[in-house]
């Protein structure tokens, strides 16, 4: 087959000469599913990242493939590359039963968290048909014994292909009986919080130390924040107070409670955390990942504040109107997939300053050694370091 990759973009995603829309490994998976000769109604995608392998497919003849993507910014990628391509004739799906349901081949693109890897195998043991194969795929330098174990656990057979163009295809056959239970989401308990994570969600259920810094700069990491029996708050002495201002909902109409905004709120600690000490904010949540979407969700419920706390799946707050938050609390990433990529925090620090209103504050927690305060000033307003760790910095940000 003669597919245009070349042709294929990341955007919304960060674009970079040395960041690609497609690897060896998208290749690897597009041979091997032509290769078996399965019909296209009866394949399961998860993990295309920008959509190199449903569209190869889709050009290939195959109609009806179903897909899952974690990421906003792969949903959005593939519906463009798609447009630009002219190919139709496939769904986009979650990981449930409709995205494997009487599928024989489902094609992954590893995960790099185990926990996303087994949460994908249980689903297509439990929802997919009998007969099902799944066919893993991975760049060598990022694949592990570990990750054959994990899929040992939902297949009797998991057998490793010879490695081509530093890309690596695991085959896993023959089901096996899964528990009634599905291993994810799991919920762990932190000094009042729950947080609750599926597979795909960053660091789990555990608070991770970043978000933990921040949490006790802000003051919701103290005892006193929390809501007492009598339902008030205490304010912890000598904390910045990210509740101050008066609210603005969509640039011109005024609010009579905080917006706060947790961007990349992951499995919602900080939003929680928020919407536990300040009862009277209005806290949004959001999120390019589904599973860490899905993980707030249930975070939120947990806690007793779904119905003060909006979770949404978007990329960078695009769906936020421009000066619609009065605070932003950010823990940044410094990962894209499986490269080290600053980009990612400045395209979250360009949504902070774009959906604050002017004098609205944003916290951000970043690993020290990234040294963001110069750029953190430049694309939001003036930056003050409140705190500083061997390993973090937490720094406030007054939107200009």
């Amino acid at each position: 087959m003669d597919f245009p990759y070349s042709r294929l973009r990341r955007w919304p995603d960060v674009e970079a000469d040395n960041l690609q829309a497609h690897d060896a490994t998208d290749l690897l998976l597009v041979e091997r599913a032509l290769a078996l000769d399965v019909a296209g109604r009866e394949i399961a995608v998860i993990g295309d990242e920008y959509g190199a392998i449903t569209l190869a497919l889709t050009d290939a003849g195959l109609d009806g493939l179903r897909v899952h993507q974690d990421l906003a910014t792969g949903r959005r990628a593939l519906d463009r590359n798609a447009d630009e391509l002219g190919l139709v004739g496939f769904s986009g799906h979650e990981l449930d039963a409709t995205l494997l349901d009487g599928a024989r081949l489902v094609l992954v693109q590893l995960p790099k968290a185990l926990a996303e890897l087994e949460e994908i195998a249980d689903a297509v043991a439990r929802w997919a048909a009998a007969d099902a194969v799944l066919v893993a795929g991975g760049r060598v330098k990022h694949m592990t014994i570990a990750q054959n174990e994990v899929l040992g656990r939902s297949f009797s057979h998991v057998q490793a292909q010879r490695a081509e163009r530093k890309s690596r295809l695991v085959v896993a056959s023959d089901p096996r009986t899964v528990p009634e239970k599905p291993p994810f989401p799991v919920t762990e308990r932190h000094d009042g919080l729950v947080l609750v994570a599926h597979g795909g969600a960053f660091a789990g259920p555990k608070l991770d130390i970043g978000t933990r810094v921040l949490l006790e700069v802000l003051g919701l990491g103290d005892p006193q924040l929390r809501k007492n029996a009598t339902g008030s708050v205490e304010k912890a002495p000598n904390r910045p107070d990210a509740a101050r201002s008066s609210g603005v909902v969509d640039g011109e109409q005024p609010s009579p409670a905080p917006v706060v905004v947790d961007l990349g709120c992951g499995t919602g600690a900080l939003a929680a955390s928020y919407a536990l000490a300040h009862p009277d904010s209005r806290v949004i949540a959001t999120d390019r990942s589904a599973a860490a979407v899905a993980s707030a969700r249930a975070t939120m419920a947990a806690n007793g504040v779904d119905d003060r706390v909006v979770v949404m799946h978007d990329d960078a707050g695009s769906e936020l109107a421009d000066a619609s938050a009065d605070v932003v609390l950010l823990n940044p990433p410094f990962h894209l997939g499986s490269s080290v990529h600053t980009g990612a925090a400045t395209r979250l620090f360009e949504a902070a300053a774009r959906i604050l209103r002017p004098g609205g504050e944003l916290f951000t927690v970043y690993n020290s050694s990234l040294g963001y305060r110069a750029e953190l000033t430049r694309l939001v307003g003036a930056t003050e370091q409140l705190e500083r760790t061997p390993k973090f910095t937490v720094t406030r940000s007054i939107r200009r």
